[in-house]
This record gives structure tokens, sequence and C-alpha cells, in this order.
């Protein structure tokens, strides 16, 4: 597991030990992007000084395998001239430019190596931004038309529903937030039925409607009773 990955989990692990917590779990997720913004800005940076360094590597790499080239033409040349000390200086210099360029070459392919690890590093990073992004504007407007609720149920009845707190991490992060706002938003909605219930029963429970009602259950016992039902 690389460094950053490591970094990343101990980050996401104290969000959802703070998100337990918190008064404005959306404040909270505000300040999560905030800093993922920036781990991304940083392994941008670190991604275009690896491919700038591997550029030199691949560079000094290729200069290597051609002067070995060079060298061992200039060799054959030296020996088709009957030049044998030449030669031997020529095939001297090609396999220290070899041994170079085999060099450089390892290096190379480590550095693309490490490249593709932050590649990969920086989607996982991208992905999980996106991913909370998402899901901090889904709840920020939940949690505005919970406190809208809650200040129209302290209107009308003198209290309201206490604020909320948030629960997990990315991938598990909002399940107890989506519990918990669900019963907030339940609480607030069963106010406002209850009292709406009580306003129409009040308008509308007269004389005439209470003498209905009696004839309809007067109705159901005899139906009942019928069935073999005995009033207790």
């Amino acid at each position: 597991m690389s460094i950053i990955r490591r970094v990343r989990d101990i980050t996401v692990a104290t969000l959802n030990e703070r998100l337990e917590k918190a008064e404005d779990p959306v404040k909270l997720i505000d300040q999560f992007l905030w800093s993922t913004r920036e781990e991304i800005i940083q392994a941008e940076r670190l991604y275009q000084q690896y491919s700038g360094h591997g550029n030199h590597l691949k560079a000094q790499w290729l200069q290597a395998e051609q002067l070995k080239d060079k060298r061992e033409q200039q060799a054959m040349t030296a020996l088709k001239a009957g030049e044998e000390h030449v030669a031997r200086i020529a095939l001297h210099d090609k396999a220290s430019s070899e041994e170079r360029a085999h060099n450089y070459r390892e290096l190379y392919e480590q550095t693309q190596s490490n490249i593709q690890d932050l590649e990969q590093q920086l989607r996982e990073l991208r992905s999980e931004y996106q991913a909370v992004y998402d899901k901090r504007e889904y709840y920020a407007a939940r949690m505005e038309s919970l406190r809208l609720q809650q200040r129209m149920n302290s209107r009308y009845a003198g209290n309201g529903v206490n604020g909320s707190q948030l629960g997990q991490q990315p991938e598990g992060i909002f399940r107890r937030l989506e519990d918990r706002i669900s019963d907030m938003e339940l609480e607030a909605r069963s106010l406002r039925d209850l009292r709406k219930q009580g306003q129409e029963f009040l308008i509308d429970a007269g004389t005439a409607i209470q003498s209905v009602i009696e004839n309809e259950l007067e109705q159901l016992k005899r139906k009942l009773q019928q069935e073999g039902w005995k009033s207790s």
C-alpha cells in the first residue's frame, strides 16, 4: 500500500469519527472536500515532476544507446583499416555506453512504474472527491429542507426539532446520516400532520358528522352480529 493511500485511510477514518459528533455535517464534508482537493493538487504536481524526470532519464538512455552503436561502427571501421588499437579503444567506450544505457533504462522503467501507480491514486482521489461532492449537494439540500420544516414547527408549536448529526465515510459515510435525517424528517412531518389533522377535526366534527359516525358504527355492529360476533 502506498504512503498516499495509508495517509488517505487515516484521514477517512478521522472523518468518520468526527462526523459521529458533528453539529453541522455539511460543513465537515466541505472541509473533507477541501482537504481532498489539496491532495489532488499535490499529486498532480508530483505527477508533472515524475513525468519530467522520466523524460530526462529516457533521453539519457537513448543517448547512451546511440553512442554504443556509434562506437561499435567506429570499431568495425578501425578494424577494416587495420588499426586494432583504435578498435579496442572504441569497444571499451562502447562497453561503458552500454552499461550507462542499461542503468538509465532501469531507472526509466522504475519511474514509469511509479508514474502508473500515481496515475491510479489520482484516479481514486478524483473519483472519491466527485462521489463525496455529489452526496454533499444532496444532503445539503435535505438539511435545508429540514431546517425550514423545523422553523415552521417552532412557529406554530412553540418548539422545534433539534439539529442533526452525521454518520460515516465514503462508501459507508452517509448510511447513518440517511437514517438520522430520515428520522428527523419523519418527526417533522408527523408534527405537521398531527397539527393539520387536529385543525381539520375541529372544523369538520360537528353534530351532523357525529350522527353519521354513530349510524355507521351501529351498522357495522349489526353486520358483525350477523357473522356471529357478540359485543362485550
